[in-house]
This record gives structure tokens, sequence and C-alpha cells, in this order.
């Protein structure tokens, strides 16, 4: 009798040896998967399609933007538009009197709000849900219906036309979305944290700023990050209370260059390009900080 031997290799079972498993992203894509992907890019095309035609028009003259129109490249490298609304509006102070004012009501909304927050969801103050809603209620409220009684107030104290107006106002506004956002944040802080610092024989100062602070850190760069750039592109406000060109801010230069006689299609989306240029370069220097914080609280 002849009898059949199975050679496997050396230090293999025989049970070990399967066939080898069909990979999780291999697997086919339901009809669902691709609608979703067709619908993102379609979004993305979207978001890009106005960058595409600010950043193609910065660099095209304007008889090349009459014979091609804004969707055609630039035959040549057309940099005038650029140096004309750079000289024309003094484009660095500028750009200063917006950093200078966004991070002033950056800074001083966060802290702000962090001050309310601890008092009204750790202090626990009387009347605490009724205190957020006023809190939220101010969010509500139009930027129109603000500016008679500012305009008036600030022309009564001496600070219409001055820049710390409108860093008063904006610290305001944000400071009551602060406000209301970390409430509910320090609201759900844990207490025997809070405990323990008191027994540890820390003061209430000790417990913000040792505590509490480091903690939500994630939250207030968020804050932080997102007030700066809404006061970046806010206009109304600034038009109405920094008239005088070395005021100004960058949004407000853009619209006020609209009305001069030799305003054309290419200076004003070079004017754009440069206003989106500073912010852009502000969320890219802080993206890591902003994700960090977004993510924060979805792990424990």
């Amino acid at each position: 009798m002849v009898s059949t031997l199975t050679v496997t290799p050396a230090g293999t079972k025989p049970s070990s040896v399967r066939p080898p498993k069909r990979r999780r992203g291999a697997a086919r894509r339901r009809p669902i998967d691709w609608l979703m992907l067709a619908f993102g890019i379609v979004v993305a095309l979207l978001i890009i399609a106005p960058f595409y035609l600010i950043v193609v028009n910065s660099f095209k003259s304007p008889t090349d933007y009459s014979n091609g129109g804004p969707l055609a490249f630039p035959t040549q490298f057309y940099t005038d538009g650029i140096v004309a609304f750079w000289e024309r509006v003094n484009f660095p102070e500028k750009v200063w009197n917006s950093i200078f004012i966004s991070g002033m009501v950056a800074v001083l909304a966060v802290l702000i709000s962090m001050l309310n927050a601890f008092a009204i969801g750790i202090g626990r103050v009387r009347g605490r849900s009724w205190v957020v809603l006023l809190f939220l209620l101010a969010n509500l409220l139009p930027q129109e219906a603000l500016l008679y009684p500012l305009y008036y107030m600030f022309k009564q104290v001496g600070l219409y036309d001055n820049v710390w107006s409108v860093i008063i106002i904006f610290t305001v506004i944000q400071a009551a979305f602060g406000t209301y956002l970390l409430s509910a944040v320090y609201g759900t802080f844990p207490k025997e944290i809070l405990e323990a610092a008191s027994i540890d024989g820390a003061s209430r100062w000790q417990i913000l700023w040792r505590v509490i602070f480091p903690i939500s850190r994630p939250t207030l760069s968020v804050l932080l990050i997102f007030f700066f750039i809404w006061t970046w592109n806010e206009f109304l406000i600034p038009l109405t209370f920094l008239v005088s060109n070395a005021n100004q801010t960058v949004p407000v230069a853009i619209s006020v260059l609209q009305g001069d006689r030799l305003m054309d299609v290419t200076t004003t989306s070079a004017s754009a390009l440069l206003g989106l240029i500073p912010t852009l370069l502000f969320f890219l220097i802080f993206q890591r900080t902003l994700t960090r914080g977004i993510t924060a609280g979805a792990v424990k």
C-alpha cells in the first residue's frame, strides 16, 4: 500500500494555512458612497471657484480681462493692479490696524469670557439660566440696531474715529458669545477636581488659573482663533466708526477703493487677494491648534 504524505513548511501547522482574507478597503463601494463622493467634489469646487477667480484675475491686465474674460488664464504676468492697490491705500498700515484690532479683541474677549463663565458655570450665581439667556440674546441682536446708540456714546466720550471704539464694541460682542459657550463647558466641569483643589488650600483665583485654565486651554484656543478671524472680516462697524484713512482696516480699505475712478476688476481682485493672504497665513499657522481644540472633547 502506498501512503500519501502532506508536506508543510517547517514551523507551520497544517491548520494555520488559510486562504488570504479580503481586505476591508477592497470592499465594493455602494452607490450611496459614490453619490456622497460626487457631492463632496461639487462642494469643494464651489468653494475653490471664488479663490480661483481672485488669483487668476489679480495677475491679469485690464486688456487681457476684456479679451479673455474672468475665467481665462492671463497671457502675461501682470502685477500693476497689486502695486496700485498697495500704494493707493497704504496697505501695510491697514494690515497693522486689522492685526491690532483683531488681536486685542481676541485676547480681551477670551479673557472676559473665561472670567464670566467661571462665575456663571462654576461659581453658580443666582439666576444662572437667565444670565446665560441674556448672553444668548445679545448674540442675536443685529449690529444695525447698535450703530446709532454706539455712535452717540463714543461721540460723547471722544472715542469716535478711534480704533479703541471698535475694540471695545467687538470685545463685548465676542465675549457675549464666548461666555455663552464657556458657561456650558464649565457647567459640566468635574466637581471632584475642584473639591480636591479646595482641600489642598487653593483659592478661587488659584483654582481658575492652575486648574481650570490648563484643562480648558484647547477650547480657549479655538475661541481665540475664531474671534480673530471674525473681527478681521467685520465691515459695517469699522466702516461707521473709523472714518479717517489712517484708522481704516483692510475690508474697509477694499470697499472705499471701489468708488475710485481708476478702479477696475483686476485691481479689485488684487485687493481681495492681498486682504485674504494675512487671514490665510494666520489660519495655516494655527491650524494644528484649531484641530486639537475641536477634537479635545471627543476623546476623554
